[in-house]
């Protein structure tokens, strides 16, 4: 019952901000339309941006009703608020792809800095492998400890998740659906640990609140959207998601079966553009569901597609080992790949002809 009231509540918050956020946004003109061209849109008119705030906003209200605020809880929240005054930055300014990496560092090492670091990640063959032997201790207004190790693992980890996360948000739908999926697995499995010096209650409870401010969030970006995630949106959903996975302890596998098509799809499109000698910052029209558009699906089935895969392997991701996790995510990729290699060869076929 108290999952049910968690996730209501935070849906609740979300889907009652949004249309307040819709006509905040053509007020202050954080929209898409024709001024601003991209090249990996593939919707047409004015649509408003600044999708983070109901986000934001849910997480807030949510986390001050069901967590016990601690220092965790409040390094998530100043990360999120930072992110959320990046994304609206970018709404309104279109900052370069540079900028934003430059501030998603900061933001993750400030969260870090907070105690969330990874002290250890699952070895799939046995055992884990540690993190933390390598320690830094310095005397600045008391005694401070770094986790060297463990602390620049976080960040790379967050950092990726927030841009991977993000850049499978192209379709209407598309985004909210599989995190909200994701986030409600990571709650379920959190259950089975104590993860830093947060009670893993707390963990589960922070998932099912992520999990219904995306939820609520979600009707109003559904084909036909009237609102983007926006950059701020997108990268909150990888942010957290990356979080909720270090607070589930070990769980960092799961996040990346899960999330296993959004992941996937990005390393092919940093692979991609260097080989094609573009910058793997630089947007452009070539991830999956552009292939998908492609081939004729539409938005409805693209975003539903996402989120029946998600269903998928989170499900699986309650029976599955290590090991069996790791296979399943290399057959994925496996499938995805030798698909996404026809389809740039009927592309090349069609332009040649």
């Amino acid at each position: 019952m108290k999952t049910i009231l968690i996730i209501s509540v935070s849906a609740l918050i979300s889907s009652i901000v949004t249309p307040l956020t819709i006509r905040l946004a053509k007020k202050f003109s954080l929209v898409t339309d024709k001024k601003r061209k991209h090249p990996a849109h593939t919707h047409t008119g004015v649509i408003p941006r600044a999708g983070g705030i109901p986000i934001f906003v849910s997480l807030l209200i949510g986390s001050l009703i069901f967590l016990e605020i601690n220092k965790i809880i409040s390094g998530i929240l100043i990360g999120n608020a930072l992110l959320l005054l990046v994304g609206l930055l970018d709404d309104k300014y279109d900052l370069s792809p540079y900028t934003r990496f430059f501030a998603n560092i900061l933001i993750a090492a400030v969260v870090v800095s907070f105690g969330l670091g990874i002290p250890y990640v699952s070895n799939p063959f046995g055992g884990v492998i540690r993190l933390d032997l390598w320690r830094w201790s310095f005397d600045i207004f008391g005694t401070h400890n770094i986790l060297v190790f463990a602390d620049l693992v976080a960040i790379i980890w967050l950092v990726w998740t927030m841009n991977m996360v993000n850049w499978s948000k192209g379709v209407d739908g598309q985004l909210p659906g599989f995190v909200a999926i994701t986030a409600f697995f990571l709650g379920l499995l959190s259950q089975r640990f104590v993860a830093h010096d947060i009670r893993a209650l707390s963990v589960t409870y922070l998932s099912f609140i992520v999990t219904g401010a995306y939820l609520g969030f979600l009707p109003y970006n559904f084909f036909p959207q009237r609102i983007m995630p926006g950059y701020s949106g997108g990268a909150m959903a990888g942010f957290l998601l990356g979080i909720l996975a270090i607070l589930s302890f070990g769980k960092v596998g799961t996040a990346i079966l899960v999330l296993a098509i959004p992941t996937i799809d990005a390393v092919y499109t940093i692979l991609r553009r260097i080989h094609n000698k573009q910058s793997p910052f630089r947007a452009d029209w070539g991830h999956f569901h552009h292939r998908l558009i492609e081939i004729g699906w539409g938005k409805r089935r693209i975003a539903i597609f996402y989120w029946i895969i998600s269903f998928i392997l989170g499900t699986s991701s309650l029976f599955l080992n290590g090991l069996q996790k790791l296979l399943a995510f290399m057959t994925i990729g496996l499938v995805l790949l030798i698909f996404i290699i026809i389809m740039q060869r009927i592309k090349q076929e069609d332009l040649v002809k």
